[in-house]
C-alpha cells in the first residue's frame, strides 16, 4: 500500500512540477544565451552594472569578483562580495548587465536589512536538517504505526517549502531593485527590455522550485497518513 502511494503520488503530484522545473531551467539558459548575443548599447559590462548600483547606494565596501562556471553568479553576505561568472563579469551584453544588477540588488537588500532575506538566512540550517530527516521520519512513523513521528517528518519537510516560499520575495525584490537602478543609470529601450526578460526567466525557476517543493510536501503528507490507517 505504501509503495503504491509512493508511485501514484509521485506521478500525479511531483512529476508535473519536476517537468515545469526542467522547462524553467531550460528557459533561463536559452534566454540568457539569446540575450548574451545582444550588445549593451551603452557599452556597460556586468562589472560596470554592479559597481554603479553599489556605489549609488553607498556600498563601496562591497567587492566584485569573477567566478568560473555558467550562471554561477551570486552575492555572498559572509565576505560581502558579489561573484560574477565569466559570461557576466566582463561581458557588455544585455544579459550580463541584468544578471549583475540582480546580484547588486541582493547586496543592497543585505545592507538595508531586508526582512525576507534575513528570514531566509535564519532558516537555512534547520531547512537542511529537516529535508534530510523528513522521509526517514515519515517511513519510521508508518513502520511503527506512530502517526506523531510521521507528521514530525511532514513538518520537517515543510521547512524546506517555507524556504522556497520566502525565496520568492527575495528574488523578485532583487530584480525589481535591479531594473529600477538600471533605469536610473540611463539604461532604456531595448537594453532594459532585454534585461527584464532575462530576470523574468530567472524568476520562473524559483516559482518552479516552489511548485516542486509544494508537490513533494503534499506527497509526503499523503504518505504519512498511512501511519493512521495502519493503526
Amino acid at each position: 500500500m505504501v509503495i503504491s502511494m509512493f508511485d501514484l503520488s509521485y506521478f500525479v503530484l511531483v512529476l508535473p512540477a519536476v517537468i515545469l522545473a526542467m522547462w524553467a531551467q531550460y528557459n533561463v539558459k536559452s534566454t540568457f544565451t539569446r540575450y548574451s548575443k545582444i550588445a549593451c548599447s551603452r557599452g556597460m559590462t556586468g562589472y560596470d552594472s554592479a559597481r554603479q548600483i553599489l556605489d549609488a547606494n553607498g556600498l563601496r565596501n562591497v567587492g566584485i569578483a569573477q567566478v568560473s562556471g555558467e550562471l554561477t553568479d551570486h552575492f555572498n553576505p559572509k565576505d560581502n562580495t558579489i561573484y560574477l561568472s565569466d559570461s557576466v563579469y566582463g561581458a557588455s551584453t544585455a544579459a550580463a548587465v541584468g544578471v549583475a544588477a540582480h546580484e547588486a540588488g541582493h547586496a543592497v537588500q543585505h545592507a538595508v536589512g531586508y526582512s525576507p532575506m534575513k528570514l531566509r538566512a535564519a532558516i537555512i540550517p534547520i531547512t537542511n536538517i529537516g529535508s534530510n530527516l523528513a522521509m526517514p521520519l515519515v517511513l519510521l512513523g508508518i513502520l511503527l504505526s506512530v502517526p506523531a513521528i510521521a507528521y514530525v517528518g511532514v513538518i520537517a519537510f515543510g521547512l524546506s517549502t517555507l524556504f522556497q516560499l520566502v525565496t520568492l520575495p527575495v528574488e523578485f525584490n532583487a530584480s525589481s531593485r535591479a531594473l529600477k537602478a538600471l533605469e536610473g543609470a540611463g539604461l532604456s529601450g531595448d537594453d532594459l527590455k532585454s534585461a527584464r526578460k532575462v530576470l523574468t526567466a530567472a524568476a520562473l525557476t524559483y516559482v518552479a522550485a516552489l511548485a516542486v517543493s509544494l508537490a513533494n510536501l503534499i506527497r509526503i503528507l499523503l504518505i504519512a497518513s498511512q501511519s493512521r490507517r495502519r493503526r
